[in-house]
């Protein structure tokens, strides 16, 4: 019986023009950010379980793939065994947590502050959709250890740099501040301790719109005066920074200072506007909070905001950070389906030898179209040929080389 050979359900397997595209356009993100001055490293997908519980990390608590014990540490006959009796770590469900215990662990060789950018594979178990999987890759910028609102306003730009250079324009960056969001559920009734709660639903504005997060809110048992008073709120476009949202006078002026500055940077290309709706879904989020949202999709291209407790839970010395993370699989869609990708091409040769020349010749051959600035592929021939050379022709080789015929490049398209 054969195997049923299909990826895992929530992940993709990508052919090689495909994967082209992939490093091509994270290429572009990484070269971006190397260039204003942002270290790449790279984390262990695998962390301690007890850190991933402990991490605030949201709703996305309960998506993480969790690691089985190994060996004797992996005690099944125990009675009243609970989920995480047989665990000790799991997957990694974004790269914040991974970099807070990285930059824990190595601080004392790492230049302050630090500007660090990450690109690789996280993983939530929840249901795959369109722009969703349960593998998929996220490239995060951050800076640790600056609590000024130069960090906002620098992590801002480069993003935004970097959606330009893969061809993005006319993006609104929705921008919050955790600590206003705060006032405002505090002003219209809510108790300290159900904050939380409220922050879940009313980051589902977008999706079920005011009367969905009215039913919702009601449904966990709040009371309709408080309800009522934030829904008003939060449906009074005209309200801004000085009409009684906030008493943190230093929040609504340091969010004012960003949103001004980062639209003199934009120079109309984009802009940035203040959200009082906008809660970003990770509950370790202490301050602003952003989002970037284009015409071309109908949800969030990257998100972000300052996290200045999570580091300090490794240290115990409080140190200020905030990072912004390109949703890169929704970055991809968008470009492939635009069919706008149009990559700096090398051009190609393929390279066939067989019946009077061998496997050496072959490479002295294609070391020498190497010298001459082309990618080549050797490949044997077959004993069809023709049959061969037409299935070939679909990789989109540029040139054909018969080293058994004249050596001499053969127009292949």
């Amino acid at each position: 019986m054969a195997t049923n050979a299909a990826p895992v359900k929530g992940t993709k397997d990508y052919l090689p023009k495909e994967a082209a595209a992939r490093y091509y356009i994270e290429n572009i993100i990484l070269s971006t950010y190397r260039q204003n001055g942002f270290q790449r490293i790279e984390t262990p997908m695998i962390e301690s379980i007890e850190r991933l519980d402990k991490s605030n990390g949201g709703e996305n608590l309960s998506l993480i793939f969790k690691i089985l014990k190994r060996g004797e540490k992996l005690n099944l006959n125990s009675t009243d065994l609970k989920e995480n009796d047989l665990v000790d770590s799991g997957l990694r469900y974004d790269l914040t947590l991974p970099l807070a215990r990285y930059f824990a662990n190595n601080s004392n060789w790492l230049r302050k502050p630090f500007k660090v950018v990450q690109c690789g594979k996280v993983f939530r178990a929840e249901r795959p959709q369109k722009g969703r999987l349960r593998e998929f890759c996220q490239c995060d910028i951050d800076i640790i250890g600056d609590e000024s609102i130069d960090a906002e306003i620098e992590l801002i730009s480069v993003t935004s740099k970097a959606l330009m250079n893969l061809g993005f324009f006319d993006f609104v960056v929705r921008i919050n501040d955790r600590r206003i969001l705060k006032d405002i559920v505090c002003n219209a009734g809510f108790n300290e301790e159900d904050i939380h709660s409220v922050y879940v639903t009313v980051d589902k504005l977008e999706k079920i719109g005011i009367h969905g997060v009215q039913d919702e809110l009601i449904a966990k048992g709040f009371a309709a005066a408080p309800i009522e008073q934030l829904l008003s709120a939060i449906s009074d476009h005209t309200a801004q920074f000085g009409s009684g949202l906030s008493s943190n006078q230093k929040a609504s002026e340091d969010l004012l200072q960003v949103i001004e500055s980062t639209n003199r940077i934009a120079a109309s290309r984009y802009k940035v506007v203040f959200d009082k709706t906008l809660v970003r879904g990770m509950g370790y989020y202490t301050g602003m909070v952003f989002e970037i949202i284009t015409p071309l999709f109908g949800a969030a291209i990257a998100g972000g905001g300052r996290y200045d407790n999570m580091i300090g839970s490794f240290t115990n010395e409080q140190i200020p950070a905030v990072g912004l993370s390109i949703g890169f699989e929704r970055i991809m869609n968008i470009i492939l389906e635009s069919g706008n990708l149009k990559p700096e091409q090398v051009k190609s040769v393929l390279l066939i030898y067989g019946e009077t020349s061998d496997i050496v010749t072959a490479i002295e051959k294609a070391n020498e179209l190497k010298q001459q600035g082309y990618n080549v592929t050797i490949i044997k021939k077959a004993k069809n040929v023709g049959k061969q050379l037409s299935r070939l022709k679909k990789d989109e080789f540029d040139c054909l080389c018969d080293t058994d015929k004249t050596g001499e490049l053969v127009a292949w398209r």
